[in-house]
C-alpha cells in the first residue's frame, strides 16, 4: 500500500455525505485483533484486547507504549491495511478503512521508502498523482509544503543525499499533499538523532498550531510529551489510561494510588520510631521504606514517602509526628509526572519497559 492513503477522485461520495471536520474524528470501541496460529505455532496472539478510545478534531493524539503494545496494529486497522477480529472503528463517522475515510487521511509510515532517483519535488509530484491531483495543484502544494518542512532550496537534490531527518520531513510533506483532515504518523522520530527529532517535531508543532488533527504512535515518552495534547497509554493490547496529557501527568489521574504524595524528613527519638511507623503504615506504598538520613545521639533523621488522599491526611500525619515528640525538618509535595504514570501502569500490566521508551 502506498504511504499516501488517498484514492483516485472518481466515486467520491455525494456532497451531503461529506462530514464536517469537527467533533469526533477517530472512534474506537472494544476493538480486538487476534492473529491465528499456524501449523508451526498453534497458539493465538491477541494483539488488541478491547481497545476503546476517541480523538477529536484539532487534537494531537498520541499512542504511547512499549514495543509490542499493539499501537501499529491499531493504526493498520484504522487505515484498512488489516481487518479487526471484533469491535468497531470509524474515522469521520465512516467505517475505518473505507475509501471515503481514507481520502481524508494522510499517512507517514515508520520507514518511508522513496526511490533513490527522485528529488524531493519529483517525489511530491509522484505522490500527488497517486492522490489524483492535477499538475497545477501539485505544483502549488509542493511549493507550500517544501517550505513548511524546510526543504525549499534543496528540492532538486537526489533524495539519496538526504539524511534520515530530511527523509522524514519529506515524508510529512507527501502525507500532506492532498490536504488531509487527519494526519497519521507511525513512529515519526524513531531512529533519528537529536537534531532530526527536533526538525520533525517543529513541523508537527506547526501543523498542530494550524489546527490539523494528528494521530501519532510512539514508544518515546519525551517526544509524545512535547507535542501531544491528548494521550492513550497502551500495553499488551489494552488501553491502560486515556485523556488530556496534563491530566495523565498529574495527581488527578484516577488510576493513581493517591491524590497527593509527600516526602517528609522527621527528626525523632529512636524509641518512638516503631510506633510512628505503625501509625503511618496505611499511608505508605507496599514497597516504600524508611530511609535513615543521619544518626546523632539518641535522635535519628528519617526520610519517608507518604501517599495521602487529601490535605486532611497530610495534617493527620503531621499531628502523629508531633504527638510522639518528633520534629518535621522538611515536607515536600511530589507532583506525579507522565513518566511516573507511564512506568506504574505499564509495570502493573506486566509489560517490559525498555530504556528507549524514556
Amino acid at each position: 500500500m502506498s504511504s499516501t492513503i488517498a484514492e483516485p477522485t472518481e466515486d467520491l461520495p455525494a456532497s451531503d455525505e461529506v462530514l464536517e471536520t469537527s467533533g469526533t474524528i477517530i472512534s474506537v470501541n472494544g476493538l480486538q485483533k487476534v492473529y491465528r496460529g499456524s501449523w508451526l505455532r498453534s497458539s493465538h496472539v491477541h494483539a488488541l484486547s478491547g481497545v476503546t478510545l476517541q480523538a477529536d478534531a484539532g487534537q494531537v493524539f498520541g499512542l504511547l507504549g512499549p514495543n509490542g503494545a499493539g499501537k501499529t496494529t491499531l493504526i493498520k486497522i484504522l487505515l484498512g491495511v488489516i481487518r479487526s477480529s471484533g469491535g468497531s472503528a470509524s474515522l469521520f463517522g465512516l467505517p475505518a478503512g473505507s475509501a471515503a475515510a481514507r481520502r481524508r487521511v494522510g499517512y507517514l509510515p515508520e520507514s518511508l521508502r522513496v526511490d533513490r532517483h527522485h528529488t524531493a519535488r519529483s517525489a511530491l509530484k509522484y505522490y500527488g498523482r497517486l492522490s489524483g491531483l492535477d499538475g497545477t495543484t501539485i505544483g502549488n502544494r509542493s511549493d507550500e509544503l517544501l517550505k513548511l518542512v524546510g526543504l525549499d532550496g534543496r528540492d532538486r537534490e537526489p533524495v539519496r543525499r538526504f539524511s534520515k531527518g530530511m527523509l522524514q520531513r519529506l515524508g510529512l510533506a507527501q502525507a500532506l499533499m492532498h490536504d488531509p483532515d487527519l494526519l497519521v504518523l507511525d513512529e515519526p522520530t524513531d531512529g533519528l538523532d537529536p537534531v532530526g527529532r527536533s526538525e520533525v517535531r517543529r513541523v508537527i508543532e506547526r501543523l498542530r498550531d494550524s489546527g490539523k488533527t494528528i494521530f501519532l504512535n510512539s514508544h518515546i515518552l519525551h517526544e509524545v510529551e512535547l507535542v501531544c495534547t491528548h494521550l492513550a497509554i497502551m500495553a499488551k493490547g489494552r488501553v491502560l489510561a486515556s485523556g488530556p496529557i496534563n491530566n495523565l501527568s498529574g495527581p488527578g489521574l484516577k488510576a493513581s494510588t493517591s491524590e497527593l504524595t509527600i516526602h517528609m524528613e522527621i527528626d525523632l527519638e529512636r524509641s518512638n520510631l516503631d510506633t510512628l511507623q505503625e501509625q503511618l503504615q496505611p499511608m505508605m506504598s507496599t514497597d516504600a521504606a524508611w530511609q535513615l538520613v543521619r544518626s546523632l545521639g539518641t535522635k535519628d533523621l528519617w526520610r519517608v514517602q507518604l501517599n495521602c488522599d487529601d490535605q486532611a491526611d497530610v495534617d493527620a500525619s503531621v499531628d502523629l509526628v508531633r504527638g510522639l515528640g518528633g520534629s518535621i525538618v522538611t515536607l515536600q509535595p511530589h507532583r506525579h509526572t507522565l513518566e511516573d504514570t507511564f512506568m506504574r501502569l505499564v509495570q502493573q500490566a506486566g509489560a517490559p519497559v525498555p530504556n528507549a521508551t524514556l
